[in-house]
């Protein structure tokens, strides 16, 4: 049975947030997690509480379902981050000129199920 959860528009580069998910896809739930409570970098408390939610979702469906899911046997099954829109802003500079400042974000999927 799969889970999944989405953050959309993370202020976080999406470059820079798929060197974390690559450290926890096909991990187990608990093993990933336990990897991003200690890895610092600024999309790893992002990715861990998308794991955690997606925990919950599991737990959530089963019930409504009237089933059980057993935590320990969930893994990251799939992590997906791509692209989101660019926030453009304008740093003023010398002689009247202004550069372009661009902070990127980031859509993150995360996908969890049983072994």
């Amino acid at each position: 049975m799969e889970s999944t959860a989405n953050l959309r528009h993370a202020r976080v580069s999406a470059r820079k947030a798929r060197l974390v998910a690559d450290l926890v896809r096909g991990k187990d739930v608990g093993q990933a997690l336990d990897v991003l409570a200690f890895l610092p970098k600024k999309s790893a408390p992002i990715i861990k509480k998308l794991i955690e939610a997606a925990m919950a979702n599991a737990e959530h469906y089963a019930e409504h379902h009237g089933s059980t899911v057993d935590v320990d046997q969930l893994y990251v099954k799939m992590i997906q981050v791509g692209a989101g829109p660019t926030l453009q802003r304008f740093r003023p500079r010398a002689q009247g000129r202004a550069t372009p400042i661009l902070k990127q974000t980031a859509h993150i999927t995360v996908v969890l199920d049983a072994r």
